[in-house]
């Protein structure tokens, strides 16, 4: 069953702040093979004008998709998540995350097209700091896969 054309700008709730710490950046770093001293030294990101490690570009990943939770697990959208593959994701940064932010993310629902009997929903993550500056948008495109005929 396609989703509903409805929930086209749909704005979901601002999450919790999620504080972001400088050895979760480490270890995001380390597991992406990310070598670059910014992200673990903070010597090395004062250096460069930063008040402390930044996070590497895709960091704030965990962060959108978590937030995107809400629009996946709306049950009036009636997404079937056991069908989902993450088709695309971009982001758009003001500033580079860094060690000691407290983010809180908006998530809306930019768009829902049906295309060969699969449904792809695209879910705006806007990025906003304490201070309600933002910080990032992260573009999120699902595809949930047409149901297999019997």
């Amino acid at each position: 069953m396609a989703l509903d054309q409805s929930f086209v700008g749909r704005t979901y709730p601002p999450t919790a702040p999620y504080e972001v710490g400088r050895e979760k950046i480490r270890e995001f770093a380390e597991a992406v093979g990310e070598t670059n001293p910014v992200y673990t030294d903070p010597e090395a990101a004062k250096a460069l004008g930063y008040s402390d490690v930044i996070a590497p570009p895709t960091f704030v990943f965990s962060i959108t998709f978590r937030a995107a939770g809400q629009v996946i697990e709306d049950p009036q959208l009636g997404l079937d998540y056991s069908r989902v593959v993450h088709g695309d994701q971009k982001f758009s940064y003001a500033r580079p995350v860094r060690a000691g932010d407290r983010l809180s993310v908006t998530s809306t629902i930019e768009s829902v097209k049906s295309l060969a009997g699969n449904d792809i929903l695209d879910i705006r993550g806007e990025v906003y700091d304490e201070a309600g500056e933002r910080v990032v948008t992260a573009m999120t495109k699902l595809v949930a896969r047409a149901a297999e005929e019997a």
